[in-house]
């Protein structure tokens, strides 16, 4: 089994947070969307629109994240051979569509800095025009990768697409926070991948700075958020690039790369 996936990305760390939880081994393939290596002619060919993660096992591909979730749900039950594990509840799967539908890309880049922003936008959009060039078998793909890249800068200009980001986060929280003042976990007393879908969003407002506006206001989700960061599951996927300096480490590796290929031009 293979899984393309980079510790940036939310659904990938969904994906490693339900490969970790079933002890599933698997074979990790790095792929940094922030570098464009998600554009690479192989990746590409393999997966047109240029997303992680992307699962593999032998000839069966997927890439849509409560799918392979539910795969690897699959896989944990069919290895166990225990009638005692099974795949999730309809509630379960409530609360991974629930949260799924929560689109963290627009959110998350109208916090990044907007000099940051609008210079790894040129230079991915760059790197799109020079794949192009090399593979022009896969032009129509990547021009349409191109397309959505200027469409993504122009959707950034208008603030109401924040507006309703937040607006939908703060629904999806509030009802996350109700349903943790009966349970100590999203879907009940045990861990599940309903929790497997909510860790990265609040890895993600911790990674912005933003905890003490949506976390700490919610004590019950701030109770949560302590006991989830526990597992090591949390600690193997999330923690060991994104905790303390470590964020600062990941962050500056990519950052240098992408400053180093646009000034040597070598996209």
């Amino acid at each position: 089994m293979q899984l393309y996936h980079h510790p940036f990305d939310l659904d990938s760390q969904r994906v490693r947070l339900a490969l970790e939880e079933k002890s599933i081994d698997y074979t990790s393939h790095h792929v940094n969307p922030v570098t464009g290596k998600n554009l690479d002619s192989s990746f590409f060919k393999m997966n047109p629109g240029g997303r992680l993660p992307v699962f593999q096992n032998g000839s069966h591909i997927l890439y849509k994240t409560i799918d392979i979730i539910q795969y690897i749900e699959r896989i944990a039950v069919f290895s166990s051979g225990s009638e005692n594990i099974s795949s999730s509840s309809k509630e379960v799967i409530e609360w991974m569509q629930k949260i799924q539908e929560w689109n963290p890309k627009y959110f998350s880049l109208f916090h990044v800095p907007e000099k940051y922003r609008i210079y790894v936008s040129k230079f991915l959009r760059r790197v799109v025009i020079a794949r192009m060039s090399e593979s022009p078998e896969l032009a129509g793909a990547y021009h349409r990768k191109l397309k959505e890249a200027y469409q993504t800068e122009e959707k950034l200009k208008e603030s109401d697409v924040l507006i309703r980001s937040k607006e939908h986060l703060i629904r999806l929280l509030d009802e996350a926070e109700n349903q943790l003042s009966e349970t100590p976990y999203l879907a009940g007393q045990e861990f599940t991948m309903a929790d497997v879908m909510l860790i990265p969003v609040l890895s993600r407002l911790v990674l912005l700075e933003l905890e003490n506006e949506y976390i700490t206001g919610r004590p019950n989700i701030a109770e949560y958020w302590v006991l989830v960061q526990q597992r090591p599951s949390y600690r193997k996927v999330i923690g060991r690039y994104f905790d303390g300096w470590k964020k600062h480490k990941t962050l500056l590796k990519t950052w240098c790369f992408v400053r180093v290929r646009s000034f040597l031009k070598r996209y």
